[in-house]
């Protein structure tokens, strides 16, 4: 009997998988409970499926897209991009030309006002020299600019400048040449003659022989 089970004991063995050895093909698992290898792999379980959308159930929220940020390749870093992109979109992109006004009076206005009032807005010098009257030179100079669409010549350098001589061209002696003057309203209130330079800059090309004791033994060029 003692023969016969040890002739037995081999069979069952072989037919039982060996420690650490692979499961047998077929898919099926083998007793104990241990999962299939899956891959060839001992303890991989499979993947799990994504739980189906219960009917009825409401759409979910699309996910928001990111806003894509300044590139900082060329600018340094995106701190400085977005300094640059602030300070682009603050700047004026069009500026409207100043009107101008003197004393508050537009061009237009001062046009139509009387000659009286005219004089009020203007300062004290110049308003002195009309209150107290021109003398017979400066009214034909007046009268002449007045009436005149092409440029007066003239060599009354102290007369002051009214808003009816604005747009006209007056040549003022400078004492060695008649100088054109545009009248512009910025001149409103100043006299001709601030405009009718008698002195030109001097420019010194270099020093000249003869002109210091140290230039005499300069060499001559």
């Amino acid at each position: 009997m003692a023969d016969e089970k040890k002739k037995d004991a081999p069979k069952q063995d072989a037919k039982a998988p060996a420690a650490g050895g692979k499961a047998p093909a077929g898919g099926k698992a083998p007793a104990g409970g241990k999962a299939p290898i899956v891959g060839g792999k001992a303890g991989a379980a499979a993947p799990a499926a994504a739980p189906a959308a219960a009917p009825g159930a409401a759409p979910a929220a699309p996910v928001p897209e990111k806003k894509a940020k300044p590139s900082a390749r060329f600018t340094g870093s995106a701190k400085a991009a977005r300094r640059k992109m602030r300070k682009k979109k603050s700047q004026i992109q069009a500026r409207r030309k100043k009107e101008f006004t003197y004393r508050g009076y537009t061009m237009e206005e001062l046009l139509k006002l009387p000659f009286a009032e005219i004089i009020e807005l203007l300062p004290a010098r110049a308003r002195r020299t009309y209150i107290r009257g021109l003398n017979s030179e400066q009214e034909s100079f007046v009268r002449r600019l007045r009436a005149s669409e092409k440029p007066v010549r003239t060599h009354r350098r102290e007369i002051p400048i009214l808003p009816e001589f604005v747009g006209k061209t007056v040549h003022v002696y400078n004492g060695h040449e008649f100088s054109p003057v545009d009248i512009k309203a910025e001149m409103i209130g100043h006299y001709l003659g601030e405009f009718a330079l008698t002195r030109k800059s001097v420019r010194h090309s270099g020093l000249g022989v003869g002109a210091t004791r140290s230039s005499k033994f300069m060499p001559l060029k």
